[in-house]
């Protein structure tokens, strides 16, 4: 009898084991990110350069809040020619502009399911922190301000192993900053692009 009541009990402490490690009630995602900027006359170009870390807590199954932080660069290369500087002042040269942003701020995610493939819903809110450089061959120009940030995303997050959380995460997003340039004539930036990581 107590043979059965323990090898009961480890099948039922095994099952409950194994269901908890898919969608466990925390996540923190990390990855790879691919951004694009439009609408704007500074820098247009997608890029590479960025990545990205959010982690939040499932305070209902399929409900959950958190936090994230972000970076991208984005540059652009603009062939030699001759700009005037002002006060009868002017320079020929190749010149980059570049575009670096840090959003950070909290996230709301819905999830459609809970089991080893999560497809899910997000929106996040929060700040953004924009640097812009115009970069001549022998000098430079600079200017930084603060937005605000929002995006929605979607995307889904996969556990193919048994036993572990260690999943794989895919999304695409949109977002919009509020950040304004005088200097470099920016009025707002508009972002869109696709996530690769990890999820843990």
């Amino acid at each position: 009898m107590k043979k059965i009541i323990l090898i009961s009990a480890a099948v039922l402490l095994t099952a409950i084991c194994s269901d908890a490690q898919v969608g466990r009630r925390f996540y923190v995602d990390a990855g790879w990110q691919f951004n694009g900027t439009f609408s704007n006359g500074f820098s247009e170009n997608a890029s590479g350069w960025g990545a990205y870390l959010e982690g939040g807590y499932y305070f209902l199954p399929r409900v959950a809040a958190g936090v994230f932080a972000s970076f991208n660069t984005n540059n652009e290369y603009f062939p030699k020619q001759t700009y005037d500087l002002g006060d009868g002042t002017a320079v020929t040269t190749d010149m980059y502009h570049s575009l670096y942003q840090v959003p950070f701020g909290a996230t709301l995610r819905y999830r459609f399911a809970w089991k080893k493939v999560q497809p899910y819903v997000e929106a996040k809110l929060g700040a953004n922190y924009a640097r812009q450089y115009e970069l001549y061959s022998i000098f430079g120009a600079r200017d930084s301000q603060w937005g605000f940030y929002a995006s929605p995303e979607v995307g889904v997050v996969i556990h193919p192993f048994n036993k572990s959380n260690l999943g794989f995460q895919i999304s695409a997003y949109y977002s919009y900053a509020t950040n304004r340039s005088r200097t470099f004539g920016i009025d707002g930036i508009s972002n869109a692009g696709f996530k690769l990581g990890l999820s843990f």
